[in-house]
């Protein structure tokens, strides 16, 4: 019997470190607890998250942290094929479709959301470096609970359109405001390297772009005269991985790179939209992945900490407000209906995917030893404010939605 017990000790030892066994029990709690949320009228993502908390060091503790650190770069595939599927979105031919008037709201919601996020929270002591990349990141908008609903209520007019548009538009609006913030942060966190300043964040921007640009011209290059879909996957990915590992190993984020990959390829040739459907077989397992691995780092005994429970609370209230404030506004700029200023910013509050991609590159951020105390804990303190707001937001925010749907586009329920 001792033997025994001892032969399973082993063997329970072996799996439970083992990344394999890790990704196996992630993928399985991801797809179950997605369903139940979605037996519930939530998002599947919100179920992914529930799914690392239980299985993560707060509760069960089935993966280890080493095991969990092991998956790291199947966090760096999502984030990077979220950019480059953002890049996709950006023909030229979409572009003058969604007209100035839809590119107006956005830029001024998402200007509006940085400065509220930014500005409250550098009035809550946060310090100035993290207070602007949480404003950054705050400007970040989940398109797809609104676009599940939009199909289920089976919506359409200029309501519709316009929040198309503008959900369109956020997320690449995001991903370029961020890697600005990111740039000129890094700069005064001491971590931007060689080119301090201004001038050297811009040119870390043009470069993540011109690589991405090269990247893209290959890619389409080498994939143009191909049939199959198993050749332009194979081809795809090894450009996809190189490139995104050469950025990181210059000490930049890759997501304007892949966002500048993305958009040439889309804007070379329609026969590129091939490549993102190759792709698009191997998103569902990565985004489990991605946001239960983003479920575990959440430790619900910190949202007992005054200091986060305040700081996540002014977060998610600023950003609603910056958000609502910032759609209403810049509707009232483009002279719009009242029912479309008046409901569509309710359709702008989930947050999900890019805002956990962009709190991972955060989380990332290292501090040489002459750093200030309370940058590193505010930088710590950040990652639970994120989560925090995406929890909250992926529950309260799609039956807003709905009600804005409703309402904004004359709808009976």
């Amino acid at each position: 019997m001792h033997g025994f017990a001892s032969e399973f000790h082993h063997l329970w030892e072996y799996l439970h470190h083992h990344p394999l066994f890790a990704a196996g029990i992630i993928l399985i709690a991801g797809y179950y607890l997605g369903r139940l949320a979605g037996f519930v009228k939530l998002p599947e993502i919100t179920g992914y998250i529930i799914a690392g908390l239980i299985i993560g060091k707060s509760f069960l503790n089935v993966v280890p942290h080493e095991a969990e650190e092991s998956l790291g770069v199947f966090t760096q595939i999502a984030l990077g094929l979220i950019a480059l599927t953002i890049g996709g979105e950006f023909s030229l031919s979409k572009l003058k479709r969604l007209g100035k008037d839809v590119a107006v709201i956005t830029l001024v919601q998402l200007l509006a959301t940085f400065g509220a996020v930014s500005l409250g929270l550098f009035l809550l002591r946060l310090p100035l470096p993290v207070a602007l990349l949480a404003g950054a990141i705050a400007s970040a908008t989940a398109p797809a609970a609104t676009v599940h609903i939009v199909q289920t209520l089976k919506a359409h007019g200029t309501f519709v359109d316009i929040l198309y548009g503008v959900v369109a538009l956020d997320d690449a609006g995001c991903v370029i405001l961020f890697s600005i913030i990111f740039s000129f942060a890094g700069s005064m966190l001491g971590i931007a390297g060689e080119g301090h300043g201004a001038l050297g964040a811009i040119f870390h921007i043009l470069l993540e772009i011109g690589i991405g640009a090269v990247a893209g011209y290959m890619i389409h290059r080498a994939t143009c005269q191909r049939k199959s879909n198993n050749e332009i996957l194979i081809i795809t990915l090894g450009f996809f991985f190189t490139y995104t590992v050469f950025v990181m190993g210059l000490g930049m984020s890759p997501l304007l790179t892949n966002m500048a990959a993305g958009t040439v390829l889309i804007n070379f040739s329609p026969r590129n939209h091939r490549i993102f459907k190759a792709l698009q077989p191997l998103t569902p397992p990565l985004y489990a992945l991605f946001f239960v691995l983003a479920g575990m780092e959440l430790e619900p005994s910190q949202f007992l900490n005054p200091t986060i429970l305040l700081l996540g609370t002014a977060y998610i209230l600023f950003r609603a407000a910056g958000k609502y404030g910032g759609v209403y506004g810049g509707c009232a700029l483009v002279k719009t209906e009242k029912r479309i200023k008046t409901y569509l910013g309710f359709c702008m509050l989930p947050q999900a995917g890019v805002a956990i991609g962009l709190m991972d590159i955060v989380s990332g951020i290292h501090l040489g030893d002459g750093a200030a105390p309370e940058v590193s804990a505010a930088l710590a303190a950040l990652n639970s404010v994120i989560l925090m707001s995406v929890f909250v937001n992926e529950i309260m925010g799609p039956p807003l939605s709905k009600f804005a749907l409703i309402r904004g586009n004359n709808m009976e329920e």
